[in-house]
């Protein structure tokens, strides 16, 4: 796709970004503009399917505001002499509207939050659906501020996969995505009120498991209702 573009001399046509480029843009990270190196609106997103460009994108942004987020506070705020009090970090909000995706990028994402938030707080917001992959990074939130939609609709299902080819390939395969459902069942775990039996109970039905905003909350996924 083409569009002319104007000049005084002549015509030019430029180059649209194809439609597969514009669904690849990053989280959006607005700046003020009176101070280009500080975010003004700490926010991060994840709509859409989880693919490795959108986890690479989310995990080096959750380090980057991290990093411009620190805060010196003094003991006396009007004295530049004061003595230094403590260092703290703004926090940062994360929306969550996804289908799922990657595990080993949710995986990516997951660990990123943990490291972040030992001493920043992640405010996650579930908006319209939370399903597979996402459930976790909604649940990875800073435990009090993990919000959900009244109508968001949260999906939890076993980790799907496909191979073909030898036995012994196959084997090994299965064998990576057993563990890959593992590592998953852990982190809920923690992160939720699930018990290991319950969610293990919830999986071996073979089917997607559907909860509503109330029940996400009951289950520790979420907080709180918006």
């Amino acid at each position: 796709m083409t569009r002319k573009k104007k000049s005084k001399d002549k015509e030019e046509v430029v180059e649209a970004p194809p439609e597969e480029e514009k669904s690849m843009l990053p989280p959006i990270i607005l700046m003020d503009p009176l101070r280009s190196d500080e975010p003004k609106l700490r926010m991060i997103n994840l709509f859409g399917d989880l693919n490795e460009d959108k986890a690479k994108e989310i995990t080096l942004s959750l380090v980057a505001l991290r990093a411009t987020g620190e805060e010196e506070v003094y003991e006396d705020p009007e004295d530049i002499n004061s003595p230094l009090k403590e260092i703290t970090f703004k926090p940062i909000d994360f929306y969550i509207s996804t289908w799922g995706g990657d595990a080993l990028g949710m995986f990516a994402i997951y660990d990123a939050m943990r490291m972040v938030r030992e001493d920043c707080v992640i405010n996650t917001f579930g908006m319209g659906k939370v399903m597979s992959a996402g459930v976790l990074l909604l649940a990875s939130g800073t435990k009090g501020k993990r919000r959900i939609g009244a109508n968001c609709r949260v999906m939890l299902h076993a980790v799907a996969g496909g191979n073909w080819g030898p036995i012994h390939n196959l084997e090994n395969e299965m064998e990576e995505m057993r563990w890959i459902q593992e590592q998953h069942t852990n982190a809920l775990v923690k992160e939720t009120d699930l018990t290991k039996k319950h969610l293990k109970k919830m999986l071996d039905r073979k089917v997607n498991v559907y909860l509503d905003a109330k029940q996400a909350v009951e289950y520790g996924i979420a907080d709180e209702i918006i």
